[in-house]
């Protein structure tokens, strides 16, 4: 069994997959504070326990961050708890891989994750939209060389600026609504944030094939990908494990040039 652990900017995931498929999703908070180690040793092995996972079954491990200070403390939680070697996503890794990525050190381990999961599931020029904390656009070769990233806020993190500095803003649910004709407050945050969305997503992705090509397929993954069924037509296919498959096929293609 291996795990896949991709640490975002507001969310650690961790995913087991037993060789067929994701037999186990852990979700929990990004804690940047001085209680982290402490908080992931002590959550880790509960829920071990809870699960009753043996980490004796735990062959290989694979770490995505995007959050740097949290890179030292995983690798000393993980090493604590499992005997598998830790394999961290970055630059030396897809040089290893010979995945083509440009400024290797700028660009987030998630989005080349999401780029390589892509080109591995397709084979096909691609461009892969995330909609997590931020939405982002990444377009990959199919000869696996990333080819450019475009990034905006994400839905939630619209939705908190615009109700945190506006006094009379509430914070919403996020549901599309029919009508972009907004009768209320919440009604009219909705439309004017999650159709503004629907719409900034198909005017991305159709400039990006407009400088690189009508061919390139379009993808989706995020938590919040759910909430954009206006679009789903524009998608060849909308995959919530998308960034633990990246991953997963990083670690398998990587422990392959090993024997």
């Amino acid at each position: 069994m291996i795990i896949a652990v991709d640490i975002g900017n507001s969310n650690v995931v961790l995913g087991f997959h037993d060789g067929e498929s994701w037999v186990d999703n852990w979700r929990m908070p990004t804690i940047k504070d001085n209680e982290s180690t402490y908080f992931y040793n002590v959550n880790l092995r509960a829920r071990l326990l809870e699960s009753e996972v043996d980490v004796d079954q735990i062959d290989h491990i694979i770490l995505s961050t995007v959050v740097p200070s949290l890179r030292a403390i995983f690798k000393e939680v993980l090493a604590d708890i499992f005997r598998a070697e830790v394999v961290l996503v970055g630059p030396e890794l897809y040089e290893a891989l010979s995945f083509e990525v440009p400024r290797p050190y700028e660009i987030g381990t998630d989005l080349v994750s999401n780029a390589y999961s892509a080109y591995k599931r397709f084979g096909k020029d691609c461009i892969v939209v995330d909609f997590g904390t931020a939405l982002t656009f990444t377009t990959v070769s199919e000869k696996g060389y990333v080819q450019g990233v475009a990034i905006a806020p994400g839905i939630k993190t619209a939705m908190k600026a615009l109700a945190s500095n506006t006094a009379q803003l509430p914070e919403i649910p996020l549901e599309l609504p029919e009508s972009a004709l907004g009768q209320n407050t919440t009604h009219a945050m909705q439309a004017g944030i999650l159709w503004g969305y629907v719409g900034m997503a198909r005017q991305v992705i159709a400039q990006i094939r407009q400088e690189v090509g009508d061919h390139y397929v379009a993808v989706a993954t995020g938590g919040l990908s759910f909430v954009m069924a206006p679009l789903e037509g524009l998608f060849v296919e909308i995959d919530r494990d998308l960034t633990l498959n990246g991953l997963k096929y990083m670690l398998e293609d990587y422990l392959a040039l090993e024997v």
